[in-house]
């Protein structure tokens, strides 16, 4: 059992200060003040003064390409998977979606076969995310045409039949795809989300309507919003329920844009980083161009932040409260994939996926089910 005390914690009702959380068996067993807990810490139990820092749910990225070294669709392996998830607890996020792009079926059949091996040994790895092939070519964006293609049932089944569970989410082009195929996708235990996608506004509310639950990279590989024709973005502005993820560099998305987005969703806007590792290898190639990567022939092709840069962007540029770009970047993408609510919050109950940061976001600990783990200031 081990015990964070002197915590700065943000509650339903404020910010509360001294409070302390009891970890047992990988779990939060309580938060409270330490007197409240009583007889429940034994007399050995691990003790870790927080200094009055914040302590939040680890962090959650349900899209990213690499990280630490290899790219994942480059070098679709358990070591790449493993590398991911080491660089990724070191820098606070605790639990990610290892994306593939629109690729050739081999290399779509590899990255299945590297999560499937390496789902059991897995400590912030949750599974992949599909953006495409099943996408709108005219938004293909940095994806590659030649892969992209629309399904057919038997396509889709036999996807689904080598995936055994380990493919969590899709972007699709609902817009595109027959309703066998996505009445299918909507029975299957994943995360829809319409994206590099040309939908119109009814299209959208369509693909909504059929169980899409979240929306890719909000304005990126869409229409852009338009007054006299509204499209993707206004659909899921105006909808009540759906949700959106978000690329907080201020490069993807103009921070003005993200503040105003905010105000609009509240609790369902997220963030991602969509970042890549530098790769001179296979269809795939980026390069590190200030603060953005591209492909060789200049096309924006990934981010290059963390998903503590983005909670530190959208406080400082967006003016979004540091509670609730925490919970952009914890809470509500867990929602998403966590159908037992295991992770991104810190009820009691909920898995010890923890990270400290300092007063001026600086990361001080990290945890992974309450083990301490090596982490990069």
């Amino acid at each position: 059992m081990t015990v964070i005390v002197n915590c700065t914690v943000f509650t339903k009702t404020g910010i509360e200060t001294g409070l302390s959380v009891l970890i047992k068996e990988g779990k939060i067993f309580k938060i409270g003040t330490e007197a409240s807990f009583g007889n429940a810490i034994p007399a050995g139990a691990s003790r870790i003064d927080a200094g009055g820092s914040y302590l939040s749910a680890g962090l959650i990225d349900l899209q990213i390409y690499g990280s630490g070294g290899d790219l994942f669709s480059a070098y679709p392996s358990a070591g790449t998977l493993r590398q991911m998830d080491d660089d990724l607890l070191r820098k606070g996020t605790t639990g990610f979606l290892a994306c593939v792009a629109t690729n050739a079926p081999e290399v779509v059949e590899q990255a299945i076969k590297a999560a499937k091996e390496y789902r059991n040994e897995a400590k912030g790895f949750l599974g992949l995310h599909l953006e495409g092939p099943y996408i709108n070519a005219k938004r293909k964006g940095a994806h590659i045409e030649q892969y992209i293609y629309k399904p057919s049932l038997d396509d889709v089944k036999r996807l689904f039949d080598l995936a055994d569970g380990v493919v969590k989410m899709m972007t699709v082009a609902a817009e595109l795809q027959d309703d066998a195929v996505l009445n299918f996708l909507s029975d299957q235990q994943v995360v829809l989300s319409l994206g590099h996608s040309d939908a119109d506004f009814k299209q959208a509310n369509a693909a909504f309507d059929k169980g899409f639950k979240t929306v890719t990279h909000l304005f990126n590989a869409m229409p852009s919003i338009h007054h006299r024709a509204p499209n993707l973005p206004a659909a899921v502005l105006n909808h009540n329920r759906v949700m959106a993820s978000i690329i907080a560099d201020g490069v993807h998305v103009d921070f003005e844009m993200i503040r105003m987005c905010y105000k609009l969703m509240k609790e369902r806007l997220f963030l991602i980083t969509d970042a890549v590792t530098p790769c001179n290898i296979g269809p795939y190639q980026h390069q590190l161009s200030g603060d953005k990567f591209v492909t060789p022939d200049g096309i924006l092709s990934g981010s290059a932040i963390t998903m503590l840069d983005a909670i530190r962007n959208v406080v400082k540029y967006s003016g979004i409260p540091l509670i609730e770009a925490l919970k952009m970047a914890s809470e509500y993408p867990a929602r998403l994939i966590d159908e037992r609510a295991e992770i991104g919050s810190l009820l009691p109950g909920s898995r010890a996926n923890l990270i400290l940061l300092s007063k001026d976001l600086q990361l001080e600990k990290v945890f992974i089910n309450g083990v301490e783990h090596q982490h990069l200031g």
